[in-house]
């Protein structure tokens, strides 16, 4: 820390309990100053020679036979006033970083210039400011502290500015050419790191980062670091991510962790000024400075503390343009009253959607989203959508445990998605099935809506198991996983079969085995299907027919579960006509497999009579 003393005599001023204080000498004091609630006891003579106030005001209480002078309003009080006297006396007083702006209003106050005495008081302050504390950082920052209690002279005098501006110009300053000591205790190797004054930094310390500037302005009250920042930001060489990196670090610093202490009466005011700074501050390219987590973080903060609706809309903008590196977590956002679900889901829903129309006004999604060729350039061209439809699906996994969380809300937030970003429906599946278990009085048109939402022929081999054996999803969304598996196995052997030179060049004697099980599986699946044009008649009075048949063969069935093999038993049962046309109940773009069972455009007077018995 910088000092200047000033003046040579001993000091000898002495104190009578703490509302006295008086000059040690032989000679008689002569004056009675009031500063506050301390009286002084000094000499006429040096103090009228260096203050042109106070040779005013011993004028006007000799008129008025005043024995005493009385300054109430005196900036920095008996303390600033104590400084000033001694340098009238010529005794030794030390200026530094803490007490240099006191001492400094406190001669303005009491008019000590170059007028009444050539080398006064406030040209030597003024000295020592701009050859010694605006050029070091740190006093800088201390300077600035002490301004707070001293307006409005401070403010008055330009101390205040001409700090900011120290600061904000050595925050720009290339890090290769820094020399002065910071604190930097972030992501080192060494903890609370500090550089010394001129020190050379050895080869083993890694370089001064860009943002090595930003955890000692932390320790600014919200006011002055606002004015600072927006000195940094004018400076237009900061980049957005340093900048976003300082409001992070900051409002670690000030916010605190708990629910309670952020919304409690003697800190809500003040919470709620701070993080709507902090909003204000954010860098003007939405695109960068802040991550989205950080982001996510501030918007519940700022819901919580009540901040104002510009503010929250500005973090929802900035949210959605980077929604793509958030994570489950992040999305969790507590629900205020009247909401009786526990997290918000109408927020993440406008956030997703202001996220496609981000994406829209980039991509036409329409014409991507039908190009079922360009799948490849959609998956280059869209990862951000791709991850936000992970995303979701993994949201939506978590709301799902919310007994108050609505159908409705659950489908409306779902079909945000569009179908094209979704390339794997395991999430989504995951989803549903949690839905399903914590709501279980869902109604069987409820549980069909719902399952409607997947697409059976996007599910992995492991959800399609699991799927195979759920009996909390309904017949019809079962069969046509079974279905679309043996399909599946189907398309996998004729592929083999095209390339037949491939294939023995990558597969082993296991593999070949597996292929052989999927191709009988495949001719089994047909055989018992082409069944169901046997007469209604002949199915009701051979109910097990299709077991049976499905023993006889090393088909795919057997390689399922039971309950799968009971399912298919009660379709073939029912008859063939309760399949068809059907598929749109459960998936879009899903069929049942009794819709592809050839002979379907047969007569359908014998299936419209049993109707009733529609499995789903």
């Amino acid at each position: 820390m910088k000092f200047m003393k000033l003046g040579s005599k001993p000091d000898v001023f002495q104190a009578e309990g703490k509302t006295v204080r008086y000059v040690s000498s032989d000679l008689a004091t002569d004056v009675i100053i009031n500063v506050g609630e301390v009286k002084f006891y000094l000499h006429k003579f040096p103090l009228l020679s260096k203050s042109n106030r106070l040779q005013k005001l011993v004028m006007k209480a000799n008129e008025e036979s005043d024995d005493e002078i009385h300054m109430v309003d005196f900036p920095g009080g008996p303390k600033a006033f104590e400084i000033c006297a001694k340098f009238c006396y010529g005794m030794t007083v030390t200026l530094n970083a803490y007490n240099v702006v006191a001492a400094r209003c406190a001669a303005e106050y009491l008019e000590m210039t170059e007028d009444i005495d050539r080398g006064n008081l406030i040209f030597k302050i003024e000295v020592f400011l701009n050859s010694s504390i605006f050029r070091s950082w740190k006093d800088s920052i201390i300077v600035l502290q002490t301004t707070k209690s001293l307006l409005p002279w401070s403010e008055d005098l330009k101390i205040i500015g001409r700090c900011i501006d120290s600061i904000a110009s050595k925050t720009s300053v290339n890090p290769v050419n820094i020399t002065w000591s910071y604190t930097y205790n972030r992501k080192l190797a060494e903890p609370d790191k500090i550089v010394e004054d001129g020190v050379k930094f050895p080869e083993k310390f890694e370089s001064v980062p860009k943002d090595w500037w930003v955890e000692d302005i932390c320790e600014l009250e919200i006011d002055l670091y606002k004015r600072v920042m927006i000195a940094v930001k004018s400076k237009g060489r900061m980049d957005g991510s340093i900048i976003g990196e300082a409001l992070k670090t900051y409002a670690v610093r000030w916010l605190p962790d708990s629910v309670d202490a952020l919304v409690s009466d003697a800190h809500a005011w003040r919470n709620t000024s701070l993080v709507e700074t902090i909003v204000c501050l954010l860098p003007s390219d939405k695109g960068v400075g802040c991550s989205c987590s950080f982001l996510l973080k501030l918007l519940k903060v700022a819901i919580l503390v009540g901040a104002d609706e510009s503010s929250r809309e500005d973090l929802v903008n900035r949210i959605s343009m980077k929604l793509h590196e958030a994570s489950v977590t992040d999305l969790l956002i507590p629900s205020r009253s009247p909401q009786i679900t526990i997290y918000d889901v109408e927020l993440v829903q406008c956030i997703v959607n202001r996220f496609l129309m981000h994406e829209k006004s980039n991509w036409d999604m329409d014409v991507v989203g039908k190009n079922e060729k360009g799948a490849d350039s959609f998956v280059l061209g869209h990862g951000s959508l791709l991850s936000v439809a992970k995303l979701i699906d993994g949201y939506l996994a978590e709301i799902a445990h919310d007994r108050n969380l609505t159908l409705s809300s659950f489908i409306d937030l779902s079909h945000t998605i569009p179908q094209s970003a979704r390339l794997i429906h395991d999430g989504l599946y995951k989803a549903i099935d949690i839905y399903l278990k914590e709501h279980p009085n869902l109604t069987k048109v409820e549980r069909k809506k719902m399952c409607g939402l997947m697409d059976v022929k996007k599910l992995s081999m492991d959800a399609s198991m699991h799927a195979a054996q759920n009996e909390r999803l309904p017949l019809r969304v079962v069969v046509q996983v079974l279905f679309f598996e043996q399909v599946r196995a189907s398309a996998n052997v004729r592929s083999i079969n095209n390339n037949p030179r491939d294939a023995s060049h990558s597969t082993t004697n296991t593999d070949e085995e597996s292929d052989r099980t999927a191709a009988e599986s495949c001719r089994t699946l047909k055989k018992q299907m082409s069944q169901m044009r046997i007469k209604e008649e002949e199915f009701r009075k051979n109910g097990k027919l299709a077991k049976k048949n499905s023993k006889n063969g090393r088909s795919g069935i057997q390689l399922l579960p039971s309950r799968s093999r009971r399912i298919f038993d009660k379709l073939w049962v029912v008859g063939k006509g309760h399949g068809d046309n059907k598929s749109s109940e459960s998936s879009g773009s899903s069929q049942s497999p009794t819709s592809m069972a050839p002979g379907d455009t047969k007569s359908s007077g014998s299936s419209s009579r049993h109707r009733r018995h529609s499995i789903s």
